[in-house]
């Protein structure tokens, strides 16, 4: 059973990043429009005036933020931020989701509508100064990860239950072709959410509401299950001294009054100690 991480409760916790350079986890609350942290126990924070969701790492002091109007360089040191490319930024009815470095040095991140409208979102990879669109007609975009030989990409529409996967250039990570079903989670009524892969390949996929991260081999086989302290798991990422650690964040959102008064711990971070071996999130190159 995984453990208390971090006792800040987040409406909507999301992406989790572990900076192998600082070796410290950064991670959103997406409605609290704050960045937070924890490093050698102290907490941090950083508030914004519009929602971010996901975050890549550029240098030490670095990050890539996504936003709901962008993608933007943000400096840990100063806490300014500027502006790289827009993101849906004439949209107001969409926000940016899950996102996450590829081992191109890309930055893949989705959007969805602010009230998971049908379709209003998309998903989208920032290579080499440009946007490229994935795919579109997405609800609720997550699950962006990288197979560990480089050989492909998963996502997910979280509404659909269905894990997509796509090829990739290996030269340049370019999608190639269409995506596949990879993981179809439709019989076990599981809502298929943040992702990660691990050294061997396994995908390793929170659950919404099932309160757990659970693990699946390249061929979509499942393995087992890590449970989390909060009901509605939201994205995995390796960390830790070796990379062996599960993070995971939760999201308070949805739950009533009373199950969060039964159960304070919904929206905090969790983590399980050596569950797998992780990779290092890669260096977003801009």
């Amino acid at each position: 059973m995984s453990t208390v991480f971090d006792t800040r409760v987040c409406e909507l916790g999301e992406g989790p990043l572990w900076h192998p350079k600082r070796a410290q986890l950064f991670w959103f609350d997406i409605m609290g429009k704050r960045m937070l942290s924890q490093r050698e126990g102290v907490a941090e924070e950083w508030t914004f005036e519009e929602h971010f969701s996901a975050a890549g790492w550029v240098d030490e002091t670095t990050l890539l933020l996504a936003s709901e109007t962008g993608l933007w360089r943000f400096d840990l040191i100063s806490g300014t931020r500027v502006k790289l490319i827009d993101l849906e930024a004439n949209n107001a009815r969409t926000r940016s989701n899950d996102g996450r470095a590829d081992p191109w040095g890309g930055f893949w991140i989705g959007t969805m509508g602010k009230r998971a409208e049908p379709g209003a979102g998309a998903i989208y990879r920032l290579y080499e100064g440009v946007l490229q669109t994935v795919t579109t007609e997405i609800t609720i975009s997550n699950a962006i990860c990288f197979d560990a030989a480089r050989a492909c990409a998963y996502y997910t529409d979280t509404v659909t239950k269905q894990v997509m996967r796509v090829a990739l250039d290996g030269e340049t990570g370019t999608p190639i072709g269409e995506a596949s079903v990879f993981l179809d989670l439709t019989a076990e009524g599981l809502n298929p959410d943040g992702a990660v892969t691990d050294a061997q390949g396994n995908l390793w996929i929170a659950q919404w509401g099932a309160a757990r991260v659970a693990a699946y081999d390249s061929e979509g086989h499942f393995l087992r299950a890590v449970d989390v302290g909060g009901q509605h798991a939201s994205c995995p990422a390796f960390g830790g001294p070796d990379l062996r650690d599960l993070y995971v964040t939760t999201a308070a959102e949805g739950l009533s009054q009373d199950v969060l008064a039964q159960a304070p711990q919904n929206g905090m971070v969790f983590v399980q100690e050596d569950v797998a071996q992780g990779l290092a999130e890669p260096q977003v190159h801009l």
